[in-house]
């Protein structure tokens, strides 16, 4: 027969296994369910914004779908900063970002567009960075 203090030390390690064993993979599971939700949104953004209609300019409906395809890519580099651990895929994302940010200025100069206000790539989601901010809110 097992002593109470054993059986107590059992059930003990027993129910820490289990804790353990429900618990760590939903954390785990939490990174890579932002990063999945973040690559969708990317993509279904991109994917509409490249669903133009014929402006019956080759030039400009190449750049009217481009544009978008390049933001989707920045889009998913900066779901790589923020999620990613990989020091060379976080360097190729940092890459991506300023690669399609110069194409996509290239796209809108070549068609005589104005160039949006520049604005660093967040590294975090936008309620995050708010969130932990010493700037007031506007």
């Amino acid at each position: 027969m097992i002593s109470a203090p054993s059986q107590l030390r059992c059930s003990t390690i027993a129910f820490a296994a289990f804790i353990a064993a429900v618990c760590i993979p939903a954390q785990a599971e939490k990174p890579i369910a932002e990063f999945k939700a973040e690559n969708i949104a990317a993509m279904d953004k991109m994917m509409a914004g490249m669903a133009i209609k014929s402006s019956n300019d080759v030039d400009r409906d190449f750049a009217g779908m481009m544009i978008p395809h390049h933001q989707g890519a920045i889009d998913m580099a900066e779901a790589e900063l923020r999620h990613g651990h990989n020091e060379q895929l976080r360097r190729i994302a940092q890459e991506i970002i300023v690669d399609q940010q110069q194409e996509i200025a290239a796209m809108r100069l070549a068609l005589g567009d104005a160039l949006p206000a520049s604005i660093a790539a967040p590294t975090r989601p936008v309620a995050a960075a708010l969130a932990t901010s010493t700037h007031p809110r506007p």
